[in-house]
C-alpha cells in the first residue's frame, strides 16, 4: 500500500526497490532483491563443517611451519658462524681513521 506522497524506484547500486515519501523526504521502505548465490538453510551444517575444516587445515599448516622454523634458523646460524670463522679477523675501519 503506497500513499499519494510515496513513489517506488530502484536503487542503481544494489537494485533494491525503494519507497520514498516526498513529504518526509526520506526512504520509508526498501525491499532487497533476491540473491542468486544465497545459501539454503539446509546447507548450513555443511558450510559450517567446510569452514571448520578450512580453519583446521590453516592451523595445522602454521603449526608445521613453526616446527620447521627453528630448524631453519639454527641451520642459518650455523652457516653464518662457519663463514665468520673462515673470514680473517681485521680491525674495522672507522670514519675517523680515514682522515
Amino acid at each position: 500500500m503506497t500513499l499519494k506522497s510515496e513513489f517506488e524506484t530502484t536503487c542503481p547500486c544494489c537494485h533494491s526497490t525503494l519507497v520514498i515519501d516526498v513529504n518526509l523526504r526520506r526512504i520509508v521502505r526498501h525491499v532487497e532483491p533476491v540473491r542468486g548465490d544465497r545459501p539454503e538453510l539446509s546447507d548450513a551444517q555443511r558450510i559450517l563443517a567446510e569452514e571448520a575444516a578450512r580453519r583446521e587445515a590453516i592451523f595445522q599448516q602454521s603449526v608445521a611451519a613453526e616446527r620447521t622454523r627453528g630448524d631453519a634458523l639454527s641451520k642459518r646460524f650455523e652457516e653464518a658462524l662457519r663463514q665468520a670463522n673462515n673470514e680473517p679477523v681485521s680491525k674495522p675501519t672507522r670514519d675517523f681513521d680515514l682522515d
